[in-house]
C-alpha cells in the first residue's frame, strides 16, 4: 500500500485543489443556483445531451466502417482492464482547442445542431408552433425592409441544410456519374451555406434556454408555445451579433476551406486550429453581448458598451467564471482523449463511451449556461431599476 501511495497522491491533490476552487471562488453562489436551475428545468442539459449524441450517431453511421456484427460485440467492454491507457502527456495536445471552444460556446452556441438541423428546417418551413410566422414578423418589425433580405438568407440556408444529407446519401452513386472535382465543389458549397442555418439554429436554441433560465431566476411560469415564440422574437435582437460572428467565421474559417476545392491553396488545413482559436477568443472577448441582447431591448452598440461596463465592474467574477468553465471543459476533453485512445478500434466500446460523454458534456454545458445567466443577473443587480424591460 505504501508503494502505491505516490500514484494516489497526485489524484488526491487534484481533487483537493478542485474542491478548494469550487468552495471558495467568488462565483460559487451563481454555480449553485445553476445546479438548482437545471434541476428544476432538466431540458437545459438534456437539449445539449440529445444534440451532441445525435451528431455522434450521424458520424458513427456515415464514416465508421463496420465489417460485421463482431465489431459491435459488447464483450469488448469486458476486456477493459487489458486496454492500454495513455498518460496525460501523450494526449494533452488534443484538449486545449476543444476545451477553449467549449468555454466559448457558453457565450455563443454551445451545441452542434446537425443532423437534427434537417428536422428543424422542415419544422420551420411548415410553421411549427407558429415559429416561422413569429420569425418573419420579428424580422420585419426589427429590420424593416432589410428583414426580408435576412429572411431570404435564412430560408436559402435552411434549404441547403435539407440538401446536405442527400449529398451524403447519394455520394456513392453520384461518384461514378459526376466528376469528382465538380461534385466536391457542389457539396462543399452546400455545406458552407447550410452552416449559416445550423449555426443560427444553435444560437436560437441558446436564446431559448437562456429565457428558460431567466424564468427560473424570476420565478415565473410560462406556456411552452409562447416561450418558443418569445425566444424567436428575442432571437431577432441577438441576430445582430450572431450575424457578425457568422460573417467573421465564414471569412476566416469557411471561405478558405471552400476556395480550396476550386483552386490550390497550400496548407489550408494547417491554419485551421489558429482560425478556430481566434473565433473562440473573439466570442470570449465579447462574452456578455449575446445575453445582454437576449435580456434587454438594446441596439448592438448599446450591448457592446454595456459589455465594456460589465467587464470594468466585474473583472474578478468574470475571470473566475472563465476559470471554472476552463477547468471543467479541459477535464472532460482530457477524459475523452484518454478513453478514445484506450478504446482504439473497439466500436461497441466507442459507442457506449460517446453516449456517456454526451451525457456528461450535456450536464456540464447546461449547468454552466444556467450559472452564467444567474451570474449575469447578479452582476446586473445595479441596473434592475434602470433597465429597459423587454417589450417585444
Amino acid at each position: 500500500m505504501v508503494s502505491n501511495f505516490p500514484r494516489v497522491h497526485p489524484l488526491l491533490s487534484l481533487c483537493g485543489g478542485y474542491a478548494l476552487v469550487m468552495l471558495f471562488n467568488p462565483v460559487r453562489r451563481a454555480l449553485l443556483d445553476g445546479f438548482r436551475c437545471i434541476g428544476r428545468y432538466p431540458r437545459v442539459w438534456l437539449t445539449f445531451t440529445f444534440l451532441g449524441f445525435a451528431y455522434f450517431v450521424f458520424q458513427f453511421v456515415a464514416f465508421t466502417p463496420i465489417r460485421g456484427w463482431t465489431d459491435l460485440d459488447l464483450s469488448q467492454v469486458a476486456s477493459l482492464p487489458k486496454w492500454y491507457w495513455p498518460q496525460f502527456v501523450e494526449v494533452w495536445r488534443e484538449t486545449p482547442l476543444p476545451g477553449l471552444e467549449g468555454v466559448a460556446g457558453i457565450f455563443d452556441n454551445a451545441t452542434t445542431t446537425y443532423p437534427l438541423s434537417v428536422v428543424a428546417a422542415i419544422l420551420m418551413i411548415i410553421n411549427w408552433r407558429g415559429l416561422h410566422g413569429a420569425l418573419l414578423r420579428a424580422l420585419r418589425k426589427r429590420y424593416r425592409f432589410l428583414g426580408y433580405l435576412i429572411y431570404l438568407v435564412l430560408l436559402l440556408s435552411a434549404l441547403a441544410s435539407l440538401l446536405k444529407p442527400i449529398a451524403f446519401w447519394r455520394l456513392p452513386e453520384w461518384s461514378g456519374k459526376v466528376p469528382a472535382a465538380g461534385f466536391l465543389q457542389i457539396s462543399a458549397t452546400v455545406d458552407a451555406v447550410a452552416f449559416i442555418f445550423e449555426y443560427l439554429l444553435g444560437v436560437y436554441i441558446q436564446v431559448y434556454l437562456i429565457t428558460v433560465c431567466l424564468a427560473w431566476v424570476k420565478g415565473v411560469s410560462f406556456e411552452e408555445g409562447e416561450l418558443f415564440r418569445f425566444a424567436m422574437r428575442r432571437f431577432s435582437f441577438v441576430l445582430k451579433w450572431a450575424g457578425i460572428v457568422v460573417f467573421v467565421s465564414m471569412l476566416i474559417v469557411r471561405l478558405p476551406l471552400l476556395l480550396a476545392y476550386f483552386t490550390s491553396i497550400p496548407g489550408v488545413l494547417d491554419y485551421l486550429p489558429l482560425e478556430r482559436a481566434f473565433m473562440s477568443g473573439l466570442i470570449i472577448a465579447f462574452c456578455s453581448v449575446q445575453i445582454s441582447l437576449t435580456l434587454h431591448n438594446e441596439t448592438l452598440s448599446k450591448a457592446i458598451r454595456a459589455h465594456a461596463q460589465f467587464i470594468r465592474q466585474n473583472p474578478g467574477r468574470l475571470g473566475w467564471f472563465l476559470i471554472v468553465c476552463g477547468i471543467h471543459f479541459f477535464f472532460i476533453m482530457t477524459c475523452d482523449a484518454i478513453v478514445r485512445s484506450a478504446i482504439a478500434d473497439r466500436l461497441a466500446a466507442l459507442f457506449i463511451w460517446k453516449f456517456i460523454f454526451a451525457f456528461l458534456r450535456g450536464i456540464i454545458t447546461g449547468w454552466l449556461l444556467a450559472s452564467w445567466v444567474c451570474l449575469f443577473r447578479q452582476c446586473e443587480a445595479r441596473r434592475v431599476h434602470e433597465e429597459r424591460w423587454i417589450q417585444y
